[in-house]
């Protein structure tokens, strides 16, 4: 090593850096490995020559799809692509037939389709561009700039982005750290370092210069390891950079973030949709194939000759030919539910806001849809199962003889010190023992809590600022509860005890002896000596207690097993315990007054402290942890109930996320969890992971890694289900994007997990989630009422369609106005459906199958029968008009119209060889309709014809939309005023249809005339009976399937 550090070149490093286990080597052998002195850093030679080899310390910057390329995606839809044919079609039928004439109503319907597919696209372009701001903020959270040794000489603001493996760097209280590095030495007495979104740790963690005994240690066990992106919570170090940019921790995170991205899975509706377009297509093609074969007879005519296999005399009619291109044309858009993807984004945003006002902040449309098929949660414990607010559960003080203690229960799970209180607490009486507890606890702390936001917040160590709260709650020792409205003096107790003992030495922690203490002088002039730490520790270094008078007494083994009795309880039960003590001998620091005193040399050196901590005075201990919510253990056996497996994935140590997951309910009380709680790293090393997956009831992992998190939602994506992941740090990164639903915390969550995630926590409760999943079963099967009734409506529109090319009878209806059905009038009472009430037990329910049919055999064939009569009703009432002078006793001669036979209108197109053929003039509101031809009586003269029919249709699919309030339950039972915006929908769609009827400008573009009262009268009539059909297929339903639940449950058991 020696100057070779200096002027050497780099090493060639053959070996991959990343296969090189610096936590596991001394500081020797990680200099020698990377070829520098650590009194000398790098050269400048040096460092831009491995700054060529290694590239910059940066994340990389993953070059997005171009904007022409997210445009195109958005047509990959197969119901897109044939909106997209089909207004190809309809504007080269509209040039054909306008030629020489160009007009506004002949490009009404291919601009619409145009239209409908430009705001789609723009949406869908939106919507993706957002994709990649997770990995923009993970760039954020680097550091900017960096104090590093070059040439012998510290250059104090290096750009972070210049360093390379190899270069000594010295990082400070508050510093972000620049790249993964190796401790060399520590400057201060101890390093702490907040690395929790990296690893989802609750506190931060001491780092030393150690090696670790495993080279194949997870995270959270490198001690003499710091991390890119992490911050310096306290102290500092000298550190040798082991790995820069994508090598780094956080540069796999970025890596496996854009891997994840690449994997992005349709939603399950997506895919229903898709495979309903994609039959679609088929039966439009078979339908418009045979419509056209159909009436081949009309355009194309030929002979056969005796003795001859060759047609003869073959004529064709392009114009024939054309129009009956255009009524397939017609079928076909009939058949497409044009308005579907508008109603599907509208509700799902009406979904979103629903949700926003449960906290759920829904970032991505199609998620609200997804969470209502959810069959796992994955939840991440800090902070999400538990408050991620440390809090006193337990406290325990010196009896009133030896051997002999005391415990108090000690409510409230925030720093709020009025949440909660002490059980069975002597108010106003406090006796000695507690109130040297509460000195120790108060003034042995560097922590603060504050009143911020209508919240208490802790500044520093989350279990100090615990102890600080806990002093609030003891009250002062004259009886007084020494709480202020002010919210500015939260801590009055902690105040009262920091103005009668004023610190002026401090003994900082480190991880040898376990404890922190500082010196304290009274107002009577005399010294002592606080101190807290590791219980077990502290008694080690105990040769008294102090009882409950006050009085001071040997430590005997009877009271240290007491003691120790009840530290081996409290740990049980997964609390953090710190014991407390004092010392009032202190020797040569009895007069201790500051730096210019002649014992100040011995704090200079943390060597000292152990010596200086000794023949203490214990006096108690008090229990920590980070407690569940309140409200989580009924939110998981809610999930119970709706047959929602919960599995917790979290960084923190196994035995204290096991009691949390024993408190909240993921494992009953006394359930044997040995083959359901595991470390990620025993998880991984499973053969046969996917059985433990499978498993019934909740599954634990601790001491989860990213690469952990991100296999278990694989492996659970691959074996069907519909995975929802949680997570708020960086590390929940790529799991929160490969999930089906990522959801990222609101409050303690990082920017990346927010950006990565479908859906953010407003109030980061477990709760929220499983309101969320019930919000999304409701609005999933409001979305199925509505896509059956759309669906329904469209196989009506096409039996019209079918019925009229079958039977040769006029065209009934035209492309624009099926297009104005299906977008416009359609829509409102679609769009209401999303508005119906949820069912009461939708959350006693198993989740739904992601497989499953949106629409069943049997609901098919419910509406092929209710289209098949949409299809009577609509030719029907065309063919009424022209053959009948009154109908179930409605006059319909009051406009002076012609009587046709039916014969005569099925064979239209042979009008011109007809004898004696006439017709006379009729009205139509302010319009008189004259022939000079009588043959056009069946082209402009089916004006009014063509209106009834798309009256029928729009009061049909308005009646329609009543059998779709639900599946299978009577309109008696489940009346239309249960869903008030209904009964407005279709009051609007009504008078949108009046106000395309009676504008004359809208009726002229719509090829539509005005209705007399008895047409409307007919109009009705015809339209009723679709309600009292499907209330019988109703029935017919109900009764064929009231067995079959029990059925299949049996079935179950017996298999």
């Amino acid at each position: 090593m020696g100057e070779a550090g200096h002027d050497a070149p780099p090493p060639a490093m053959n070996d991959d850096s990343s296969s090189f286990p610096a936590w596991a080597r001394t500081v020797e052998e990680c200099a020698k490995r990377f070829n520098v002195h650590v009194t000398h850093g790098l050269t400048t030679a040096d460092a831009a020559a491995r700054l060529r080899t290694h590239g910059a310390n940066e994340l990389h910057e993953h070059p997005g799809p171009t904007t022409l390329h997210l445009i195109l995606d958005q047509f990959s839809d197969t119901l897109v692509r044939i909106l997209l044919a089909a207004a190809a079609v309809s504007f080269l039928l509209a040039l054909t037939s306008s030629a020489g004439a160009l007009t506004l109503s002949a490009f009404v319907e291919p601009l619409v389709i145009f239209l409908i597919l430009v705001v789609n696209a723009a949406v869908g372009v939106w919507q993706e561009t957002n994709a990649s701001k997770a990995l923009d903020a993970l760039r954020r959270i680097q550091s900017d700039h960096a104090a590093v040794l070059r040439d012998g000489a510290w250059v104090p603001a290096l750009p972070a982005r210049e360093l390379v493996p190899g270069d000594v760097v010295q990082v400070r209280v508050g510093d972000k750290i620049p790249a993964d590095m190796r401790v060399v030495r520590l400057v201060t007495s101890t390093l702490r370092v907040e690395q929790g979104s990296l690893t989802g740790e609750t506190n931060s963690v001491n780092k030393t210069a150690h090696p670790v005994a495993s080279p194949d240690a997870d995270i959270q066990a490198k001690d003499c390891m710091v991390f890119a992106g992490t911050t310096v919570a306290n102290g500092g170090a000298v550190c040798l950079v082991v790995h820069t940019g994508m090598a780094t921790e956080i540069g796999k995170i970025h890596s496996q973030i854009h891997e994840a991205s690449q994997q992005d899975d349709d939603t399950p509706l997506k895919k229903k949709l898709n495979e309903f377009g994609e039959a679609l297509t088929k039966i439009i093609g078979l339908i418009c194939v045979l419509v056209w074969l159909i009436n081949a007879k009309y355009f194309l005519t030929f002979e056969f000759h005796q003795g001859s296999y060759l047609p003869t005399n073959v004529r064709f009619s392009f114009e024939k030919c054309t129009y009956y291109f255009e009524i397939a044309v017609a079928l076909a858009v009939a058949a497409i539910p044009e308005g579907l993807p508008a109603v599907i984004t509208t509700c799902l945003a009406l979904g979103t806001r629903k949700m926003a006002a449960k906290n759920a902040l829904v970032r991505k449309l199609p998620s609200v849809e997804t969470l209502g098929c959810t069959t796992v949660i994955c939840s991440d414990k800090t902070g999400t199962l538990t408050t991620n607010q440390m809090s006193v559960a337990r406290l325990v003080a010196v009896g009133g003889a030896p051997g002999t203690v005391r415990s108090f229960k000690v409510d409230g799970t925030t720093y709020d010190p009025r949440d909660g209180k002490i059980h069975d607490w002597p108010a106003g009486a406090m006796d000695a023992n507690l109130e040297m507890i509460a000195k120790v606890a108060a003034v042995c702390n560097d922590a603060s809590v504050s009143h911020s936001a209508n919240q208490y917040v802790s500044t520093g160590m989350p279990t100090e600022a615990a102890l600080k709260v806990l002093v609030e709650k003891m009250g002062l020792p004259e009886g007084k509860n020494g709480l202020s409205v002010d919210p500015s003096e939260t801590l009055a107790c902690c105040q009262y005890w920091s103005n009668a003992a004023k610190r002026i030495a401090t003994l900082e922690f480190d991880r040898m002896r376990k404890s922190m203490g500082i010196i304290v002088a009274s107002k009577s002039g005399t010294n002592t000596l606080l101190v807290k730490g590791a219980v077990e520790t502290l008694l080690e270094r105990s040769t008294q207690i102090q009882l409950q008078d006050g009085s001071v007494v040997p430590l005997d083994e009877k009271s240290r097993k007491a003691i120790l009795a009840s530290l081996h309880e409290l740990s049980t039960k997964a609390l953090r315990c710190l014991g407390f003590a004092y010392k009032e001998d202190l020797g040569e620091f009895a007069t201790y007054d500051g730096e210019f005193h002649p014992a100040h040399k011995l704090l200079l050196d943390p060597a000292n402290y152990a010596a200086i901590e000794t023949d203490l005075i214990f006096v108690g201990l008090a229990g920590l942890r980070d407690p569940p919510r309140e409200e989580v253990f009924d939110a998981i056996e809610d999930c119970r109930a709706a047959g929602i497996r919960v599995m917790v994935i979290t960084g923190d140590n196994k035995e204290t996320a096991e009691a949390i997951c024993h408190e909240i309910g993921v494992f009953s009380p006394n359930e044997d969890i040995s083959l359901k709680s595991f470390t990620g790293k025993q998880f991984m090393a499973l053969e046969d992971k996917k059985t433990l997956l499978r498993r019934k009831g909740g599954l634990l992992f601790s001491r989860a890694e990213p690469r952990h998190k991100q296999e278990i939602v694989r492996l659970l994506k691959e074996d069907g289900e519909v995975v929802a992941m949680t997570g708020d740090g960086v590390n929940d990164a790529p799991a929160l994007k490969l999930a089906d639903i990522g959801i990222a915390m609101g409050i303690t969550g990082t920017e990346v997990a927010k950006e990565a995630s479908d859906m953010v926590l407003a109030d980061d409760n477990f709760s929220t989630i499983v309101s969320a999943v019930g919000e999304g079963r409701s609005i999933y099967n409001n979305m199925k009422a509505f896509i059956r009734y759309m669906i329904s409506s469209n196989i009506g529109e096409v039996a019209s369609i079918f019925l009229t090319s079958a039977l040769g009878i006029p065209e009934g209806l035209i492309p624009v106005q099926l297009l104005w059905v299906n977008l416009v009038t359609d829509g409102p009472p679609a769009t209401a459906l999303g508005f119906n009430p949820p069912d009461k037990d939708i959350m006693k329910k198993p989740p739904r199958r992601s497989d499953d049919s949106l629409i069943t055999p049997w609901i098919l064939f419910r509406y092929l029968v209710i289209g098949l009569y949409v299809g009577i009703a609509t030719v029907g009432i065309f063919v009424i008009w022209y053959t009948h002078g009154s109908f179930m006793g409605i006059d319909l001669t009051g406009d002076g119209h012609s009587l046709v036979s039916y014969s005569q209108l099925s064979n239209w197109g042979q009008c011109s060889t007809w004898d004696n053929f006439t017709v006379a003039p009729f009205t139509a509101g302010a319009r008189t309709f004259t022939f000079d031809n009588p043959c056009e009586y069946f082209q402009a003269g089916k004006v009014k014809a063509t209106t009834l029919s798309l009256s029928v249709l729009v009061a049909i699919e308005m009646f329609n939309s009543l059998n779709a309030l639900s599946e299978d339950t009577s309109l008696l039972r489940m009346p239309p005023w249960v869903n008030p915006w209904l009964l407005l929908a279709m009051s609007v769609s009504f008078g949108l249809h009046f106000l395309i009827l009676y504008v004359p400008f809208l009726a002229q573009v719509f090829g539509i005339v005005p209705l007399s009262l008895n047409e409307w009268l007919l109009v009705l009539l015809v339209a009723l009976p679709v309600v009292l059909i499907d209330e019988v297929l109703k029935f017919v339903g109900r009764c064929t399937t009231a067995s079959g639940p029990k059925r299949r449950v049996k079935k179950q058991k017996g298999e």
